[in-house]
């Protein structure tokens, strides 16, 4: 199959690795020269160019471009497809991505690859970047049934895990897992910064070690994706922000009240349930909601 991949980073690159290995034939667009080559010379692409044109005679697109370039993106694109052509993207938002692309083209389906590094651009590619990942898909009633198919037949030999669920039930529980987490992470770094004594910040830095950078390292990404996040999925993320807040002050007043059998009794709980948010092995299934 021929594939497009628009936005050559982590993502798009590594999908194109990955389809590649799969025997698809991929062509790469970027908005910089530099990277259309190194797409090449990494063997992400067959071929790649700073023109959507280059889009053309592929039966699939992948849209990875920020979430906020997408619209324009699409927009942009469209005198390039034939009207057969399947659009899915890549975003960690999917409410709004559904309801302002799907008007734009009908054989649209909403994706997201719950999969990515510290690392970003094509340098950071990696071919099996989505081995065991979640990839959630988001069809609506309106997303025909045999663009759904063609996704779901490209990305499920990748040894992904497939879902479907509703686009507001997708942004609705990534608001929890993965948009929270990045805004309580770059909280965490924040607060520490707030040590007003040079030698026990610079102490604190230096004793730093694995459990500082295992919660803080989402929290350390690219300030343009936490921004994004936040401005697509603004009411959940707002909504799981006051409950991560109401969970905070319980623990705040267990400790200035000495209550720690009130304490042990919430950690105990967090301990079990913390198995049940780390899902292992392979297998697809739709969420319903």
């Amino acid at each position: 199959m021929k594939i497009g991949i628009v936005g050559l980073g982590l993502i798009g690159g590594s999908l194109g690795l990955a389809l590649r290995s799969h025997g698809h034939t991929v062509f790469g667009v970027s908005r910089q020269a530099q990277t259309c080559q190194r797409a090449i010379a990494r063997g992400a692409v067959d071929d790649a160019s700073l023109s959507l044109a280059l889009m053309a005679t592929v039966d699939v697109v992948f849209l990875c471009t920020p979430l906020a370039a997408m619209q324009a993106t699409v927009v942009a694109l469209k005198p390039h497809l034939a009207p057969e052509t399947v659009l899915t993207d890549v975003g960690s938002v999917k409410g709004w991505v559904v309801k302002t692309i799907t008007p734009l083209w009908s054989n649209f389906v909403g994706g997201h690859p719950m999969a990515g590094t510290a690392d970003s651009g094509i340098e950071a590619a990696q071919p099996d970047l989505f081995v065991n990942a979640a990839y959630v898909l988001t069809p609506t009633e309106a997303t025909p049934t045999a663009a759904v198919q063609r996704v779901e037949d490209l990305v499920r030999p990748l040894q992904t895990r497939l879902y479907h669920c509703t686009p507001d039930d997708h942004d609705r529980a990534v608001a929890w897992i993965s948009h929270l987490p990045v805004m309580t992470s770059a909280s965490l770094i924040a607060a520490c910064r707030e040590e007003t004594d040079p030698a026990v910040l610079g102490l604190a830095q230096m004793l730093a070690s694995s459990g500082f950078r295992d919660t803080s390292r989402v929290g350390g990404g690219n300030p343009e994706l936490g921004v994004m996040m936040a401005q697509y999925n603004q009411a959940a993320l707002t909504r799981s922000l006051h409950a991560y807040r109401n969970q905070l002050n319980e623990v705040i007043t267990h400790i200035e009240h000495a209550d720690w059998r009130s304490l042990t009794v919430l950690l105990e709980q967090t301990r079990q349930a913390r198995s049940g948010f780390l899902r292992e092995g392979g297998g697809s299934e739709e969420v319903k909601g």
